[in-house]
């Protein structure tokens, strides 16, 4: 019988780490979940204690002790409102004693970490008094597997996943223009052919401005409305796409409907409260490699530079509106490339930072908002490509991987949805021509998908 036991035993025992090598999701829905509760629950006081999230007992409490001639009462430790397990980890959601403070808990989150044996432990404030820490119990961005999830939103792309299990969507209704910086190798391009990809299936025109010849880009213009390969080729895109949000504007202006006898909420402002036969497809501009937009070699290159980063400033400053939104990516984006640039980092709300080679690029894409961002960006490991530090302007800021998509994957999927290409009378001189496919000895020209016009 004992040796019955011990078989088992040694059988579950293999069983525990071939899931945990192979299958880490499995395994921690099996035995880590378990392990995990029960070492948080008994440790929990002791480790509050020893990070410093305790308060020391209220007055009434001293002075009750001394009447009752009884021991000083110990410090308090928060109170635990639920302890919820996930798919990759666990959410503890705490009540925070008179006098603590949510950032307390976001600073000691390493100790918390190590303390508890967990892989990552991340804190956020739910409401006044309520903090809630989600841990991680196993390194999700090792692997990483996006969840199967629907289109529901036309602007809201899930691009990667973040270090504590959740998706990280692209969402250009939250935040209509973003930053990308990254490292050669650091996984720049995979982020953005994701990008690509998810929007292919969408109701979306893409506008793509690729100096490097077209290498990255031009493997899925038969998903694009307008592509540039050239600095001379972008300054004219950016002008007629400047010359499309004026006409937007002007549909916009002559749609408001401002009349005493509607009521305040059919007003609008924006595409997205016109009627739907009026409302115009939303654009996604990408710009891969920005510096070479604003490099200058003489005076003529120098005015059509200008020109490029002031229509650029012009579209982040009045794009969202007009349904046009920026995806700007490049290896530094700073100062030194010129007048206007500062000014249109600052209207990218959103900012993804890979591998950076140098502390002062991570300062490019997070130094005007956290200060621990540009750390995290700055000790992303060579060995992890496409893992990114992912942040806005609001402060908040998350660690994420994109899942790998080759090259292969996106132009498949751009030209299985090539018929949703929308056509923009403005962009139709820089309508990308599509190369001849050769089909068994014989030569066949795809046409140029179609969708109804703005």
């Amino acid at each position: 019988m004992d040796a019955l036991w011990v078989t088992l035993l040694l059988v579950v025992l293999v069983v525990a780490l071939v899931l945990r090598w192979l299958r880490p999701t499995w395994y921690w829905m099996t035995f880590g979940v378990t392990f995990a509760a029960i070492r948080v629950l008994v440790r929990y006081r002791s480790v509050m204690d020893a990070c410093g999230l305790t308060v020391p007992p209220s007055r009434w409490r001293l002075a009750l002790a001394r009447v009752a001639n009884r021991p000083v009462p110990e410090s308090r430790s928060p109170r635990i409102l639920r302890l919820r397990p996930t798919s990759t980890g666990l959410v503890l959601r705490l009540k925070l004693r008179p006098g603590q403070d949510a950032f307390d808990f976001s600073a000691s989150s390493d100790r918390l970490r190590h303390s508890f044996a967990l892989h990552n432990v991340v804190s956020r404030e739910i409401r006044s008094g309520v903090v809630e820490l989600r841990m991680t119990g196993y390194d999700v961005l090792k692997r990483v597997r996006m969840p199967s999830d629907p289109p529901t939103e036309v602007l809201r792309v899930p691009v990667a996943l973040r270090e504590d299990g959740a998706v990280h969507h692209r969402d250009y209704r939250q935040v209509p223009h973003a930053l990308n910086v990254g490292a050669t190798k650091s996984g720049k391009s995979v982020y953005q052919r994701t990008l690509v990809a998810g929007l292919a299936p969408r109701n979306v025109a893409l506008v793509g401005i690729d100096c490097k010849n077209g290498v990255e880009l031009s493997p899925l213009a038969a998903r694009f409305t307008a592509l540039a390969d050239s600095p001379a080729e972008a300054a004219d895109l950016l002008a007629a796409l400047v010359q499309y949000m004026g006409r937007v504007y002007q549909v916009i202006r002559a749609e408001q409907r401002i009349s005493v006898a509607l009521p305040d909420a059919e007003i609008t402002a924006d595409i997205w409260d016109l009627p739907a036969h009026l409302r115009p497809v939303p654009v996604v501009l990408l710009v891969d490699e920005v510096a070479e937009l604003a490099l200058a070699a003489n005076k003529a290159e120098e005015i059509r530079r200008d020109q490029i980063v002031t229509d650029l400033v012009r579209l982040a400053q009045l794009g969202r509106a007009a349904g046009i939104h920026l995806e700007i990516c490049g290896q530094r984006f700073g100062s030194e490339l010129g007048k206007g640039i500062t000014m249109l980092r600052a209207q990218l709300t959103g900012r993804t930072a890979h591998r950076v080679n140098d502390e002062t690029s991570a300062n490019m894409a997070f130094g005007d908002i956290s200060p621990d961002a540009v750390l995290a960006a700055v000790q992303i490991d060579k060995d992890r490509p496409g893992t990114a530090v992912a942040g806005d302007s609001s402060g908040g800021w998350s660690r994420i991987r994109a899942p790998h998509t080759s090259l292969r994957q996106a132009v498949d999927v751009c030209n299985a949805h090539a018929h949703r290409t929308p056509e923009i009378p403005e962009l139709e001189p820089f309508r990308p021509v599509l190369p001849a496919r050769v089909l068994i000895g014989t030569v066949h020209q795809p046409k140029a998908a179609s969708a109804p016009a703005f």
